[in-house]
């Protein structure tokens, strides 16, 4: 049985819920931004004076697929929760002499050693700081988009081992390996 499908989701104040269960949708309202997600035939939600509940559908297989899909959906209503409360907050840092980011409205212009900069614009519902030129700072109410948008980021130079320069998480620890040795 799943320990996070059981678990009870507490909706706070100011936090607007609407469930459809005939389209097996939920839209969540709140000072973040809206959020919607669309679950699938084995969890059924419920959601009763101020509680959001997932079970099993009635009728559906008790399989593995359907208790991994239990806990998902709980897990993804709770991000929903969460986001559009509080929001979510990616941080990278650029290593590298020269290596620099600029903000042009909605995209990030990247100077990362190549010949050309890497323009990335930002999805909907994402916003970013650039602070100091080498802290970006990504924020938004859906943790999907937040952390996919920070992977695009962060894809584009990845942090070598041999220099440490690259585009890294603010947390990210890079294990440094010894380049050549010469002499005797």
């Amino acid at each position: 049985m799943s320990r996070i499908g059981k678990q009870s989701i507490a909706v706070p104040s100011g936090v607007e819920v609407n469930l459809n269960t005939n389209d097996r949708s939920i839209g969540v309202k709140g000072p973040k931004g809206n959020l919607s997600f669309d679950w699938r035939s084995e969890v059924d939600v419920k959601f009763d004076d101020g509680l959001i509940n997932c079970v099993i559908a009635e009728g559906a297989e008790v399989t593995r697929q359907a208790r991994a899909l239990w806990g998902t959906t709980r897990s993804r209503i709770n991000n929903m929760v969460e986001g559009v409360t509080k929001g979510f907050t990616k941080k990278l840092k650029i290593v590298g002499v020269g290596w620099n980011a600029k903000a042009q409205g909605q995209t990030i212009v990247l100077s990362i050693g190549y010949c050309h900069t890497v323009d990335i614009q930002a999805p909907d519902g994402v916003t970013f700081e650039i602070e100091k030129d080498t802290e970006i700072t990504i924020t938004g109410a859906d943790k999907q988009a937040v952390g996919q948008f920070a992977a695009v980021i962060r894809s584009k130079r990845e942090p070598e081992p041999y220099n440490g320069k690259g585009i890294m998480y603010h947390d990210e620890i890079i294990i440094r390996k010894a380049g050549k040795a010469f002499g005797v």
